[in-house]
């Protein structure tokens, strides 16, 4: 199975096991940058991992 480039807000969210509310105050905080296609956001998978790199619990 293929890791997808990058999710949409609800698929993301699922993937970090964090609510789209945490989610959209991570983009709203600067941590993630969206892609918009259209009218369609999405995070990239790269950024979700180093999303969860800099987040990583001592």
């Amino acid at each position: 199975m293929t890791t997808p480039i990058a999710y949409t807000i609800k698929q993301a969210a699922a993937v970090c096991g964090i609510s789209r509310t945490t989610l959209y105050g991570l983009i709203k905080a600067g941590e993630l940058t969206p892609v918009k296609i259209g009218v369609r956001t999405l995070i990239r998978h790269a950024d979700l991992e180093a999303l969860m790199n800099r987040k990583r619990a001592a």
